[in-house]
């Protein structure tokens, strides 16, 4: 029997990212481990647990693995559950080479979306160009400097303002952590570069989704976010989408709503 491979979309304050997992770890039990891996030459963290089929978790801007932890034994159950961190973000090294979305995508070994927009494809310029999202163009030595030592009052604006309710957004334990992670020497601007690369990779994605993706996508939202957006967007770009929008919903849909997340996720899968 065919052992298939399970993609999850998840897409954060824009990083379209995706993944597809090719089996080289070793299985593990439920209990999460902390492990690395050398991909091009850089350390890449990773959180796994569970046997079974693989299902790899990417998490967004302002995050790390870390954000899967909740969900992670849940998955377990039935799945190998991978959840890397990004290259250049927290304990994962920051690349020799180029960091952008496309060869992102290479060194995890795939492409995936969730509450976000999909660069180069219908619709996509409403959102980038919208002043309201100010951060996709916040990059550069000065915004470095003053964002350095203030990361957490700079994260806070999206965990507080992207989310439906604030007091459903990050817990407290997770800004801290995620703080510290993109404080370390380079993160900042490395995470800032995905940003960059959105032109790039506008262009990247309108040629790639010339071809519809074969494989069924979930798309999950949420109704005061990007969730309708991305609907739109997957079915112009995948020929078999089951669509979850999240009603009093903002961006943070899994922290906002885990229970309807979850559920939507395990009965996809």
């Amino acid at each position: 029997m065919k052992t298939r491979s399970y993609v999850l979309l998840f897409v954060l304050l824009g990083v379209t990212l995706s993944v597809l997992w090719m089996g080289q770890a070793a299985s593990a039990d439920k209990v999460i481990v902390a492990r690395a891996a050398d991909v091009d030459g850089a350390s890449v963290h990773y959180l796994m647990a569970g046997r079974g089929a693989p299902v790899i978790l990417l998490h967004g801007y302002t995050q790390t693995s870390r954000m899967w932890r909740p969900i992670i034994p849940i998955l377990a159950e039935k799945f190998r559950v991978i959840a890397p961190v990004l290259p250049g973000i927290g304990d994962s090294d920051i690349p020799r080479g180029d960091v952008d979305m496309t060869t992102a995508a290479t060194r995890i070994r795939a492409l995936v979306v969730m509450d976000a927009f999909l660069p180069g494809v219908g619709g996509w310029e409403s959102v980038y160009n919208n002043p309201g999202i100010w951060h996709f163009r916040f990059n550069g030595p000065t915004p470095e400097a003053l964002v350095r030592g203030r990361e957490r009052a700079y994260f806070e604006h999206f965990w507080n303002d992207f989310a439906a309710d604030k007091t459903r957004s990050i817990p407290n334990a997770d800004r801290a952590a995620y703080t510290a992670a993109y404080a370390r020497p380079g993160r900042m601007r490395a995470s800032w570069a995905y940003f960059v690369s959105f032109p790039k990779t506008a262009k990247d994605f309108a040629q790639l989704s010339e071809r519809k993706l074969p494989m069924p996508v979930l798309a999950i939202g949420g109704a005061k976010a990007n969730g309708e957006l991305l609907a739109q967007q997957m079915k112009l770009v995948a020929s078999d989408v089951t669509v979850v929008v999240l009603s009093d919903t903002g961006h943070w849909v899994l922290e906002e709503r885990p229970k309807e997340t979850t559920e939507a996720l395990m009965k996809f899968l």
